[in-house]
């Protein structure tokens, strides 16, 4: 197969799996974006940089967003959202986060293929989103990409998405989300 083609199967691949998501679940993300004080994110690899994307993009909407980890996070209080992206939902490192964050009184978001994993019964709201584990333990058919991108990929567009719906209900545009950019680089 050429390169061009790969890329064909792959667009194809995203179709399918788009035309799969909640409009339900991604809108009650967006709510509950809306109503939380702060909001954290957390994945680990892949995952993670899709979710510090998507931090990125909360924070151009001007949000109080944080990436868990980071030296600069600030603490986690009653009424705050984390929001995981995790395929498996068993991510080690993540799991505990998902614990404590439910321990202190925030709610957790749960972007994953496993609504039934243990970070999925944690959390107060599941965006199931269509894929393959990383182990290519199929969930919803076969994919020609490796590992967990079909996921990866699907959890960077479904959070483009939510931040589309958050433009348009705060009524703002690329160009007032602008003015939130670093300009420092």
């Amino acid at each position: 197969m050429k390169t061009a083609s790969y890329v064909g199967a792959i667009l194809d691949e995203l179709h399918g799996a788009g035309s799969r998501l909640s409009n339900e679940e991604l809108e009650r993300l967006a709510a509950e974006i809306s109503a939380a004080g702060r909001i954290f994110v957390a994945g680990a690899g892949r995952s993670g940089l899709m979710m510090r994307a998507f931090a990125m993009r909360l924070m151009h909407l001007g949000l109080d967003v944080y990436v868990v980890g980071e030296t600069v996070t600030r603490s986690l209080d009653r009424g705050d959202l984390l929001i995981v992206g995790t395929g498996s939902g068993e991510t080690r490192s993540i799991v505990p986060i998902a614990e404590k964050a439910r321990g202190l009184g925030g709610k957790v978001a749960a972007l994953t293929l496993s609504p039934d994993s243990s970070i999925g019964r944690l959390a107060d709201l599941v965006v199931r989103l269509p894929g393959a584990a990383k182990d290519h333990t199929y969930r919803e058919g076969a994919t020609v990409q490796p590992m967990g991108s079909l996921f990866e990929q699907m959890l960077l567009l479904a959070c483009d998405a939510v931040i589309l719906r958050l433009m348009e209900q705060r009524e703002l545009n690329g160009q007032t989300m602008y003015g939130n950019h670093a300009n420092l680089e």
